[in-house]
């Protein structure tokens, strides 16, 4: 497998430092009464997770919305659900805490004992697939669109596609920029997006790169394809885009 130029973590780093740096000064109005932004507080998990893991080429890049509040809310992984960060990924680390808590969504870091439906489906999907997660990453990556996880007064998630339109404009330009960085890192032949704002994301912002776009149902449990046998039906897509995997 082919070694990208330069530290892969330090050129992550670089991007991650500049996202964090752009985004800070946003502000969001009603209904989103608090945002979290674990590229701050869960910054040693996501850190963790790009040097584990991070360290080639990849084949393909999988692109979610943005964190869930149990997933990378708490560990700083994408998708990342507290059972398999820390038992099949082996990453466990300090959590702190984002600067304004909202008294309904409190992290807790890897204590959390709530598991994250979607990385329960993605990442035991890959598990199951998978003989270990360097076998996993040495052919894929997973990243997020929008680092910011935001939430209503009653607790409930506020996803970024349901922001107003001009605070939506300031917050994509931001995120279209860090992906198109990303990818220049990472050089996929696939970038997917996992369920159908990611992807129209990719195709936004990737325009004009020479890679291919696609797309995996998500596993939200929201969402009622993922719902009706997941696995099985990832599988398919990714067999229908002539992506492999192992047998």
């Amino acid at each position: 497998m082919e070694t990208v130029d330069g530290s892969v973590a330090a050129r992550i780093a670089s991007i991650t430092d500049d996202l964090v740096a752009s985004i800070r000064p946003l502000t969001f109005s009603t209904p989103v009464t608090h945002t979290y932004n674990p590229l701050i507080y869960a910054r040693r998990g996501y850190d963790r997770y790009v040097a584990c893991f991070a360290d080639t080429v990849k084949e393909v890049i999988l692109v979610g919305m943005n964190p869930g509040p149990f997933g990378m809310a708490q560990t700083g992984v994408p998708f990342g659900d507290v059972e398999m960060v820390n038992g099949w990924m082996g990453i466990h680390t300090y959590i702190a805490q984002p600067a304004d808590v909202h008294p309904k969504r409190p992290i807790s870091g890897f204590s959390c004992t709530r598991r994250e439906v979607s990385g329960q489906r993605l990442w035991g999907w890959i598990k199951h697939r998978y003989d270990n997660p360097e076998a996993f990453f040495k052919q894929f990556f997973v990243l997020n669109y929008c680092p910011l996880v935001f939430m209503e007064e009653s607790g409930r998630n506020c996803t970024p596609d349901k922001l107003p339109a001009d605070e939506k404009k300031r917050l994509f330009q931001i995120c279209d920029q860090a992906l198109q960085r990303s990818i220049d890192v990472f050089k996929p032949q696939w970038v997917l997006g996992i369920g159908g704002f990611a992807e129209k994301r990719i195709n936004i912002a990737l325009k004009g790169m020479d890679l291919k776009v696609g797309r995996i149902t998500h596993p939200s449990p929201a969402n009622p394809k993922a719902n009706q046998g997941w696995m099985l039906r990832v599988e398919s897509e990714l067999a229908a885009m002539g992506i492999d995997l192992p047998d």
